[in-house]
């Protein structure tokens, strides 16, 4: 073999090792959002959907919808439902409030993540508006309560896996962030009002 035709197989062998190489990275960065909209479109993992609008129409079923409120290791606010359950027929919009303290003596900034169980009423979980789409920040000693407005997707009546589900848990845990501005209400939505 002469030795061009091997430095040609040696040059076309490096090519492609860089190109995997360029791939796996690029697959490693897509990876996060590619499976968070997988989740979104799917309800896959308790993933709730998102709408502008309520459905057109309101059906028979009966759905009790539970709350859940949790904080990760280290966020020290005061985080608690405001009710504890809501029972509202399919396509109906319910309304609920969670509400937030922060106790400490400095701006606390905190995003949520959300599920809900059990996991396969997820594509039908869906909410129209909600605390947990943006950061919210508390200033020292502030209380907030912070609405999420949502309904049951009518849908769910032709789904036979889910003909025994009457009750669905909305769950919710808080983490701590960096916040994003100095705007002490910045990560408030309309609707959410101040104790």
């Amino acid at each position: 073999m002469t030795a061009p035709r091997q430095q040609r197989r040696n040059g076309i062998v490096a090519l492609s090792a860089a190109a995997v190489v360029v791939g796996m990275v690029g697959l490693a960065f897509a990876s996060v959002p590619l499976y968070r909209l997988f989740c979104q479109v799917t309800g896959y993992g308790g993933t709730t959907q998102v709408a502008e609008a309520l459905p057109a129409s309101v059906g028979e079923r009966s759905i009790t919808v539970r709350f859940n409120a949790d904080t990760a290791g280290g966020m020290p606010w005061s985080f608690r439902p405001a009710q504890r359950q809501v029972t509202l027929k399919v396509g109906e919009q319910g309304l609920a409030f969670y509400t937030a303290s922060n106790p400490t003596g400095r701006r606390v900034a905190g995003t949520a993540t959300f599920n809900v169980t059990p996991l396969k009423a997820g594509p039908y979980f869906t909410k129209i508006d909600c605390f947990c789409f943006i950061e919210q920040v508390l200033a020292p000693g502030e209380s907030v309560d912070m609405p999420v407005a949502f309904f049951v997707d009518p849908a769910i009546e032709d789904d036979p896996n889910l003909k025994e589900v009457t009750t669905i848990t909305l769950s919710y845990t808080f983490f701590e962030t960096e916040p994003e501005t100095d705007d002490r209400t910045a990560g408030l939505r309309p609707g959410a009002s101040k104790l």
